[in-house]
């Protein structure tokens, strides 16, 4: 059984270990494989051993190579998890003023004060662009749960959602404004989220 070495040699790139997560991604290639009958049970069985112990990517390596469809980009490293990304640059301030302005512009404008935002700095921040998109989709939220609770204000349950979604809508937007000028993040409860990112 191989031994890896957990010290790098010079000129040696370090191999990150697998997570949980990488894993159970390699399981579900495999099961994928064997639906489209390119493994049979007994070879399923047998890599999906394999991908439950293996501790580094170059382990998973082989298990992939004759699944790869030939020339395609895939054969070089088939279904390989992937690197991890690069953690995001902490917000500026300026960023965290119009995280900040996101929420607060909802108590003015409603859906079209994050929308404004979100035109004008959410392709230069992504701090920003996903305040501006929670801020977005909250105010959407309000303003269609409002309609739908104030038009059917003769029944006793919509017209109490509609009154605590108005509550909601007098503090919700302040406390997130607080959250991203601490450069925090937030997530308003029971928020209907129609625009997303990509």
């Amino acid at each position: 059984m191989a031994v890896h070495d957990p010290i790098p040699r010079p000129g040696q790139v370090p191999q990150v270990r697998l997570t949980h997560a990488d894993r159970d991604q390699a399981a579900e290639r495999l099961q994928e494989a064997y639906a489209d009958g390119r493994l049979d049970e007994e070879e399923l069985d047998e890599r999906l051993a394999v991908a439950m112990k293996a501790k580094f990517p170059a382990e998973l390596e082989p298990l992939f190579r004759d699944l790869a469809v030939p020339g395609s980009s895939a054969a070089a490293a088939p279904h390989m998890p992937q690197a991890p990304a690069a953690p995001e640059a902490p917000p500026s301030g300026e960023d965290k003023v119009w995280a900040g302005a996101a929420h607060a512009s909802g108590y003015l404008m409603l859906p079209v004060g994050p929308l404004l935002v979100l035109l004008l700095r959410g392709n230069t921040s992504p701090f920003v662009r996903r305040h501006a998109m929670e801020a977005l989709n909250y105010q959407l939220t309000v303003v269609v749960g409002s309609i739908i609770g104030f038009g059917l204000f003769f029944l006793v349950l919509p017209a109490l959602a509609a009154m605590l979604m108005l509550m909601g809508w007098l503090f919700l937007p302040a406390i997130a404004g607080l959250v991203a000028l601490m450069g925090g993040r937030w997530r308003y409860p029971l928020t209907w989220r129609p625009v997303k990112d990509g």
